[in-house]
């Protein structure tokens, strides 16, 4: 019998199949799969309740072509620290193969429920990579608010338009010392691969924030997901940059920015911010978008990147 030592001698680069119930143009099941493949086997996936639990696990069936841990919606960080402890006491005794940790979270397990979790992970200074997808809302339990969730959208449990700004997740987990920490998105490709094989290669906790369009939570034609993307970006809401080692690079400049009118009108979420009596909801999504790239350019002018 042919032994097989490499998972992807077995499966290709794939870690999950095609056979999950994913909506047509889930951008978290393209940021994942992008994330899957650059990961370099053998690894283990950990994953809190959420989008990404229920579409690849539909009893009896899995979409999962590696070995994968599901687990309740605020304790992932805390079950893969208990994971890769467990893996560092076998390799010493010889009887187990180091493993990488990759924690796949949504923005409801990591910015919310997930947090004092994500931060005592990070404080102990586990070996282990959390992505977060973030689709901006509970997508999964009726697309209600979360911390990720921008100033002004329209969500269930927000129908009027959130008040409060988005939670900087990444500037908190800096915060916690990791040596690497990163934003990318699907449709930059290349620069999420290679976030994700560089954020492997510390033996220390590290982090990566995807944005993950959703189009039944932004309510948009499902195959506007990449130009979502896209926009978010160009528009500067969503900057795609790197802290290594407390040195800021923005990987992504955009000296023009889009107008974010074509953001918000692409999206019916959002939409409502255009309407004359919510002109100080877009003024407020305006503001904070400018300060988070004012400060985004004085935190790479004062601790540049070599």
């Amino acid at each position: 019998m042919m032994q097989v030592t490499r998972l992807d001698e077995l499966y290709g680069r794939e870690g999950i199949s095609p056979g999950h119930t994913a909506c047509q143009g889930c951008g978290a099941m393209i940021a994942i799969r992008q994330v899957l493949m650059a990961a370099e086997p053998p690894y283990i996936v950990v994953s809190p309740t959420g989008c990404l639990e229920v579409v690849t696990s539909q009893y009896p069936f899995t979409a999962w072509r590696v070995p994968w841990v599901h687990v309740a919606f605020e304790n992932a960080a805390a079950v893969a620290s208990g994971i890769e402890a467990a893996l560092k006491v076998l390799e010493k005794k010889g009887r187990g193969r180091r493993h990488k940790i990759i924690v796949i979270g949504g923005d409801g397990g990591t910015f919310d429920i997930g947090l004092q979790a994500l931060s005592g992970a990070f404080e102990r200074r586990h070996s282990l990579l959390y992505v977060c997808y973030d689709n901006e809302a509970y997508m999964n339990t009726g697309i209600q608010r979360s911390a990720a969730t921008p100033v002004g959208a329209r969500t269930t449990t927000t129908p009027r338009g959130k008040t409060e700004p988005k939670k900087d997740i990444v500037s908190i987990l800096v915060a916690h010392g990791s040596p690497y920490c990163a934003t990318a998105s699907p449709h930059l490709w290349k620069d999420l691969t290679n976030k994700v094989r560089k954020a492997l290669s510390f033996e220390a906790p590290t982090f990566l924030h995807v944005i993950a369009p959703c189009p039944r939570g932004w309510n948009y034609e499902p195959r506007l997901t990449i130009k979502l993307a896209k926009l978010a970006v160009e528009t500067r809401v969503f900057p795609i940059y790197e802290v290594e080692n407390g040195r800021y690079r923005i990987n992504y400049m955009t000296a023009r920015p889009r107008p974010i009118e074509e953001y918000v009108a692409a999206q019916a979420r959002l939409a409502h911010l255009l309407r004359p009596e919510n002109r100080h909801l877009l003024e407020e999504f305006k503001k904070s978008v400018e300060e988070r790239w004012s400060h985004l350019l004085e935190l790479a002018k004062a601790f540049p990147a070599p």
